[in-house]
C-alpha cells in the first residue's frame, strides 16, 4: 500500500527529501504547503503534489499517512501541533526548534500523542556507528574532541539567534547528537564564544557569534572539546574524534578512521545515511520496525545539550545537565557534580 505524505516546508532540506522519497517504493508526496506560494508550487510540480499556504490544509488533503516538518528553527510548533493533532506519524527536520521552551513542550505532545517519529538526525544512521559503539565498548574513551568548521549560510534567519539558535543549536548538534551516542549523556558544559565587530559604518549583521568553543563532562567521565565557526568561505569539515587507550576515532558524515597505532584504516560510509534516515522512517510508519534511530525524544535530548552550550557561551557560567556522572571505568567520577550543588561547583 502505497504511504502518502505531506511536506511541511519548500525549502532546500524538503527538496533533499523528496528527493530521496521518491526513490522509496510505493511513497508517494501528496501535498505541500509553505507560506511562500512560489515555493509550494514549484516543489509540489516536482512531486506532482498540490500545494498549500499552511499546513492545516495540506494536512487535511485526502488521505494523508505521514507528514515531513521541514522548517526553519522558528517556525517550529504549530506544523508539529498540526500533525499531532491528527495523530500523524511526523519526520521532524534538526534543529527541532530554536529554543528549548518550544521543543520541551512538543516533547509533551509527542508523548501524548505516542506516533512513530523520526527527526533529522541522520549522523546515526551512519553504518559506521555499531562498529564506532563496539571499539569504544572494548576501549572507554577519555577524551573526545568535534567541531564543525564552516561558512555562513546564505537564509537571513540564520545570523539572528532567535531564529536560528545559533551555530551550535542549527550545525554542531549533528556532532553533539553523534557525542551522544558513542559517548552516553553530558552532565555538564562550559563555553565562551566571540563575535567579530562589524565594520566601521555598517551595522551589526546578525547577533550569533561567530566562533563557539566548549568544554564538556559526560556521565561516563569523559570529557571533550568541542568548537564551532562559521568565519569560512567554505566548509573545512566537521566530526567527532575520541581518544582511548591505544585507539583513535575519527567518524564524520562521510568516514571513520580507525588508529590504533600500527594500523590506520580509513573506512568509507557505504550507505548514504540521508537515504537510510528516511528509509526507516517510512518502514517504521509502516510497521516494519518498532521505531527510527532518531526519534523526537533523542532528538530533543540533543538538543537540551546544544542549549546548555549556547547558555554557557552567553552567560560565562557552567551548565548542569541531570544525568548522574559514571566515570569511564563504571564508578563514581571523582569530578561528579554532588548531590544539591551548584552547576560548576567541585568536590
Amino acid at each position: 500500500m502505497t504511504t502518502r505524505v505531506a511536506l511541511i516546508g519548500a525549502g532546500s532540506v524538503a527538496r533533499r527529501h523528496a528527493e530521496v522519497l521518491a526513490g522509496l517504493e510505493d511513497v508517494e508526496i501528496v501535498a505541500v504547503a509553505d507560506p511562500v506560494p512560489e515555493a509550494a508550487a514549484s516543489l509540489a510540480a516536482q512531486c506532482d503534489a498540490a500545494a498549500y499556504p499552511a499546513a492545516d490544509q495540506a494536512l487535511d488533503h485526502d488521505r494523508v499517512d505521514a507528514v515531513y516538518i521541514c522548517v526553519p528553527p522558528f517556525a517550529h510548533g504549530a506544523p508539529e501541533e498540526a500533525a499531532l493533532a491528527r495523530r500523524l506519524p511526523m519526520f521532524v527536520e534538526k534543529p527541532v526548534a530554536a529554543d528549548l521552551a518550544t521543543a520541551e513542550r512538543l516533547a509533551g505532545l509527542v508523548a501524548a500523542a505516542d506516533v512513530v517519529t523520526g527527526t533529522g538526525y541522520h549522523w546515526r544512521c551512519l553504518d559506521l556507528v555499531p562498529e564506532a559503539q563496539k571499539l569504544l565498548a572494548e576501549s572507554p574513551a577519555y577524551l573526545a574532541s568535534g567541531y564543525w568548521l564552516d561558512k555562513r549560510p546564505p537564509v537571513s534567519w540564520w545570523a539572528q539567534t532567535s531564529r536560528s539558535g545559533g551555530q551550535v543549536i542549527e550545525q554542531l548538534t549533528h556532532v553533539l547528537d553523534l557525542a551522544r551516542v558513542l559517548l552516553g549523556e553530558a552532565v555538564e558544559v562550559f563555553a565562551a564564544g566571540v563575535r567579530r565587530p562589524s565594520p566601521p559604518g555598517l551595522p551589526a549583521v546578525g547577533d550569533i557569534d561567530d566562533a563557539t568553543a566548549a568544554t564538556v563532562r559526560f556521565a561516563s567521565g569523559t570529557v571533550a572539546t568541542l568548537a564551532a565557526t562559521s568565519l569560512l568561505d567554505v566548509k573545512h569539515r566537521a566530526a567527532l574524534h575520541t581518544f582511548s587507550p591505544g585507539l583513535v576515532l575519527e567518524v564524520s558524515e562521510t568516514s571513520m578512521v580507525v588508529d590504533d597505532g600500527s594500523l590506520r584504516l580509513d573506512r568509507p560510509v557505504w550507505d548514504d545515511p540521508k537515504v537510510v534516515v528516511d528509509r526507516e522512517f517510512i518502514q517504521a510508519v509502516r510497521g516494519e520496525r518498532e521505531q527510527t534511530r532518531a526519534p523526537y525524544d533523542e532528538a530533543v535530548r540533543t538538543h537540551r545539550l546544544g542549549c546548555a552550550v549556547a547558555e554557557a557561551a552567553r552567560t560565562g557560567r557552567p551548565v548542569a545537565l541531570s544525568e548522574a556522572p559514571r566515570s569511564v571505568d563504571g564508578g563514581t567520577s571523582d569530578n561528579s557534580i554532588r548531590a544539591g550543588g551548584r552547576a560548576g561547583a567541585r568536590p
